[in-house]
């Protein structure tokens, strides 16, 4: 029966909890939830090319795949989920407040030149990302392919390093939630608010997989919803349909310009716009706990293609048309209100009043989703550290709810770190606390995309093609390149700016700050090398495990399908195979 239930992507604790119409002794609501929390029940484990459950006869490499591949993550994530997380994962403060300081330091040029080609690396990631993960839809993600398809030892530093920079972000976000709130001249003190946000994300962490994915369904819709009516009265407003009927045009393009800072100016929003992207890696991370991975996660994947179209291109189109560089009110960007988001200048200076408020809710939204976002990847990425022996045992626990349970209370504990708010030390402390991990989301990416490089050449190496391949990265390998390149470049980009900032003197104390994240990696791989005695620059093409945590182990079946799907949509009409291809 096992063997069954997994084919159809439930786990026995599934089952156990939620269908009582097979048992007789049906037990009590207060005893299924306290049952909920018990250990999972182990169930059959996948095959592999091992041929041994004996992990004592296993290398580190051959021991994180197998147990991530067995992992007791429940599988309760559907495709609406999948679409809304891959849509509105990184839609936040980076885009509706970080953008104005991005359009302060470089222009309305500097934007659009900056987010056009950083969404392309992005676009290119998440092809080979959704490869790898529909390929292998095991627990951990990119972090596991890092240890798999380079070296455990960069894997051990990504792993850690993104488990950082998510598990300060919570504390941050509920920080950020109180003051956002302030926006509407409220005399009671930010604790309680931050106490209030506290309780909502630890309920919904506490719900599962299944309450994660709900909640991030409705903060993605209503997030969605705010940019969409944006864009629309962005073009009325700008074609003379406001309450001053003043035909806006281009003219802010023309003076004061499309650059501000020459250059420079350009380079620093290639950092901000690197980093308003953080996050869309994540829906990787939700493999291991999607019912149907092979048909749910390539639509999520294609989908990215168009939230960056759509959602940030046009909208900050919009914006750098809207308002102009030398604005004032741009000066306060860096903090977390309506007043300093150019969404909101835009609107008011259109001379619309009263949707500041609405803009301001919306911001809220983005930082609890955000916020919601951290608790689910500092768990499962600590659950997936554990998994390979680069954790304590403890923090892998995961229940018969199929949550990791032990990894979760970690992360919401710390979350109570929010209530510095009543110090005035609380700005610098998370400075240096996100300074820790602050260029972790680029060294993932990198991660994703050398992963993506070295499957590729195993799998050619091995005498095996992309034919086996449940979806193929429609950038290719190439896609992949591109976009390592171009993270390269962005970090070249980052070095140049925190040494020399823009209409700044160079200070040792700012460069950190913005660069301390890359001897913190260094540090964390040069550790592994050292606990490990373990020297080997990269794993090599020969001894690369392409096997284990296949969603289809009979490859010759999957061809044998994947072919007939090919047959039967050429036989479709070009605009149905135009919609297949891109979502």
């Amino acid at each position: 029966m096992d063997t069954e239930l997994k084919k159809e992507g439930q786990s026995v604790a599934d089952v156990d909890l939620g269908d009582s119409s097979q048992t007789s002794n049906k037990p009590g609501l207060w005893n299924s939830f306290k049952d909920s929390f018990k250990p999972a029940i182990a169930t059959e484990t996948l095959t592999s090319k091992f041929g041994t459950e004996d992990e004592s006869e296993l290398s580190d490499v051959q021991k994180a795949a197998l147990r991530s591949a067995n992992s007791q993550l429940s599988r309760s994530l559907k495709s609406r989920h999948l679409q809304m997380i891959a849509i509105g994962s990184s839609i936040g403060t980076g885009l509706f407040v970080g953008s104005g300081s991005a359009l302060h330091a470089g222009g309305p040029g500097g934007l659009i030149i900056a987010w056009t080609l950083i969404s392309t690396g992005i676009y290119t990631t998440m092809q080979g990302l959704g490869e790898l993960s529909v390929a292998f839809p095991v627990s951990g993600g990119f972090n596991i392919y890092a240890t798999r398809f380079i070296d455990p030892a960069v894997g051990f530093a990504i792993g850690w390093n993104y488990f950082m920079q998510f598990f300060v972000l919570l504390p941050l976000e509920l920080v950020a939630g109180s003051i956002t709130i302030k926006y509407w001249n409220t005399s009671i003190n930010s604790a309680v608010f931050v106490a209030i946000f506290w309780a909502g994300v630890v309920f919904i962490t506490l719900l599962g997989v299944k309450g994660y994915g709900e909640a991030e369904f409705i903060f993605s819709f209503i997030k969605v919803l705010a940019v969409s009516g944006f864009i629309i009265l962005s073009i009325v407003l700008i074609c003379g349909g406001g309450p001053s009927h003043e035909f806006v045009g281009g003219k802010f393009w023309r003076d004061p310009g499309p650059f501000a800072n020459g250059f420079k100016g350009v380079c620093s929003v290639f950092v901000t716009a690197a980093f308003s992207f953080g996050g869309t890696e994540m829906v990787g991370l939700t493999a291991a706990e999607t019912s149907n991975p092979r048909k749910t996660l390539p639509k999520a994947i294609k989908q990215v293609f168009w939230r960056i179209c759509l959602f940030y291109l046009v909208s900050l189109t919009m914006i750098g048309t809207l308002v102009p560089y030398t604005s004032k009110k741009l000066m306060g960007s860096s903090s977390v209100d309506a007043t300093a988001s150019p969404f909101v200048i835009a609107i008011v200076e259109g001379g619309i009043h009263g949707l500041p408020s609405v803009i301001n809710a919306v911001i809220l939204i983005a930082v609890l989703s955000v916020g919601n976002a951290s608790v689910y990847a500092t768990s499962r990425t600590c659950n997936s550290l554990a998994e390979q022996g680069m954790a304590p045992k403890w923090t892998g626990y995961v229940d018969r709810a199929g949550r990791p349970l032990a990894a979760i209370l970690i992360t919401d504990i710390f979350g109570l770190f929010a209530f510095i708010v009543a110090s005035d030390k609380q700005e610098e402390v998370f400075n240096w606390l996100l300074a820790l991990s602050g260029l972790s989301s680029i060294f993932t990416w990198m991660s994703i995309n050398v992963s993506h490089i070295r499957f590729r050449r195993a799998l050619r190496y091995q005498g095996r093609d992309t034919d086996e391949l449940p979806f193929v990265s429609q950038t290719g390998v190439w896609g992949s390149w591109y976009a390592l390149i171009l993270n390269t470049l962005v970090l070249i980009a980052q070095f140049w700016i925190a040494l020399f900032p823009i209409k700044g003197k160079p200070s040792a104390y700012d460069f950190f700050l913005s660069y301390l994240g890359l001897p913190v990696i260094l540090a964390s791989w040069l550790f592994y090398k050292m606990w490990k005695n373990q020297w080997k620059l990269f794993i090599r093409a020969e001894d690369i495990d392409i096997d284990t945590g296949r969603a289809n182990v009979d490859i010759d079946v999957l061809k044998q399908e994947l072919a007939e799907e090919r047959a039967n949509l050429k036989q479709k009409n070009f605009f149905y195979r135009s919609y297949k291809f891109w979502c």
